[in-house]
C-alpha cells in the first residue's frame, strides 16, 4: 500500500516547480524503508530526470536493478532538454546495449541529439529504426526527421519526410519551413506558409518565428512587417518576446536601428536580455553611439 501511494506522489513531481516536494517525498520513502524498492527507485530516477536533476538521477539509475523503456526515455530527454546531446546518445547506446525496445517516445529526444551534433549519419541510422520498427507513422517522430535532417544540412532528407506525412502537425510545417529559412531558402520558407494556411491550418507563435527569421536573414524588411502585422490582424497570434527579438535583429542588420528603438518602446511586455543585445548589436553594427546608451541606460534601470 504504501509503494502505491508513494509511487503516485512521485508521479506528481515531474517539473522542476516540484523538486522541494520530491526531495521530501525521496526523505520520507528513506524513512519508510522503502526507497530501495525497484518500482519506487525507478518513479525517483525519473522524477529526478523530469526535474533536471540528472546526478542525483544517475546514482539512483546506477543503482536500479529493472531498467524499463520508459525509464531509459526519461533520462535521454532530460538530458537532451538541456542540450547535453553526448550524455543522451550514450544513455541511448546503453539501452540498445541492454536490448531494451524503444518505442514512439524515445528517438524524438535521440533525433534532437543527433541534430544538436550534426550527427547525419547517426540521425539516417535512427531514421532506418523509425521504419522498421513501425514508427514511420508517428507525428513526433516524423518532425523530429524532418528538423534533425534541416539542421544536419540536408534540406532534401528533410522535405521527403515531410512529403510522406499522411498527415502533418503544425510543429511539422513550422519546422520545415525554419529548416529552408535557415539555409537560405526563403522563397520555398514564403510558399510553405501559403500552403498550409490554403490547406486549412493555422499557424501558430512558432510558425511566426519562423517566418520572421527568415525575413531577418534575408533582409526581407517589408516582407517581414507584412507578416509581423498579419500576426495578430489576420491568425490572432499575439506577438511574444521572440517575435519582437525576431523584428529588432531584422531592422538592426538593416540600419534601421530607430526604428527598431522605436518597436522596443511601443511594447506591451517587458523586454528581456536577448531582445536589449539584438538592439545593443545593431548600435555597435551601425555606430549608433548614442542610441546605445540610452539602450543601456534603459536595460540597467
Amino acid at each position: 500500500m504504501a509503494i502505491s501511494f508513494y509511487a503516485s506522489l512521485l508521479d506528481a513531481c515531474s517539473s522542476p516547480k516540484q523538486l522541494q516536494n520530491l526531495k521530501l517525498i525521496h526523505a520520507r520513502t528513506i524513512v519508510l524503508g522503502i526507497s530501495s524498492h525497484d518500482f519506487i527507485r525507478i518513479k525517483l530516477v525519473s522524477s529526478y530526470a523530469s526535474c533536471a536533476q540528472l546526478r542525483q538521477a544517475n546514482i539512483l539509475f546506477s543503482f536500479t536493478n529493472r531498467r524499463p523503456t520508459f525509464l531509459f526515455n526519461s533520462l535521454i530527454r532530460a538530458y537532451s532538454s538541456l542540450n547535453l546531446f553526448s550524455k543522451s546518445l550514450s544513455i541511448f547506446h546503453q539501452m540498445l546495449l541492454a536490448l531494451k525496445p524503444f518505442d514512439c517516445r524515445t528517438l524524438p529526444a535521440v533525433l534532437k541529439s543527433c541534430a544538436g551534433l550534426s550527427a547525419l549519419l547517426l540521425g539516417r541510422q535512427v531514421h532506418g529504426a523509425v521504419v522498421v520498427n513501425g514508427l514511420a507513422s508517428d507525428l513526433g517522430n516524423s518532425t523530429a526527421l524532418i528538423s534533425m535532417y534541416a539542421k544536419c544540412g540536408d534540406l532534401v532528407g528533410a522535405r521527403k519526410v515531410f512529403d510522406r506525412m499522411h498527415q502533418r502537425s503544425i510543429v511539422a510545417w513550422s519546422a520545415m519551413m525554419s529548416g529552408y529559412g535557415m539555409h537560405g531558402k526563403f522563397d520555398e520558407v514564403f510558399e510553405l506558409f501559403d500552403r498550409m494556411v490554403e490547406e486549412g491550418e493555422s499557424p501558430d507563435s512558432m510558425t511566426f518565428i519562423a517566418v520572421l527569421t527568415a525575413c531577418s536573414h534575408g533582409g526581407l524588411i517589408e516582407k517581414g512587417k507584412e507578416y509581423f502585422e498579419l500576426m495578430q490582424r489576420r491568425f490572432g497570434v499575439r506577438p511574444a518576446l521572440q517575435h519582437y527579438t525576431c523584428m529588432v535583429d531584422m531592422l538592426g542588420r538593416n540600419g534601421k536601428v530607430e526604428e527598431a528603438e522605436k518597436l522596443v518602446l511601443r511594447m506591451e511586455i517587458e523586454p528581456d536580455e536577448a531582445l536589449w543585445n539584438a538592439l545593443l548589436g545593431a548600435c555597435k553594427l551601425h555606430g549608433k553611439v548614442e542610441l546605445a546608451e540610452r539602450v543601456v541606460e534603459k536595460f540597467c534601470a
